[in-house]
């Protein structure tokens, strides 16, 4: 079984931890809020939405300029 594990990469994959995704969100968060985007709408989106929102990111500063 063990070395089963350490053939197949997918099966000991690292999990992607609370904190960070807490500090990507954050951060993406960030950069809406330097496009223009008012922080209290930033505040109301989910993750999706602002992932989103930042794959065209002229787009966004043309809307809030």
């Amino acid at each position: 079984m063990a070395t089963t594990l350490q053939r197949n990469p997918n099966r000991s994959r690292p999990s992607k931890s609370a904190g960070a995704k807490a500090k990507r969100r954050k951060v993406q968060s960030r950069r809406l809020v330097a496009l223009g985007v008012d922080q209290a709408v930033v505040d109301l989106m989910n993750s999706t939405e602002i992932r989103t929102m930042l794959k065209h990111p002229k787009k966004v500063a043309a809307a809030n300029a």
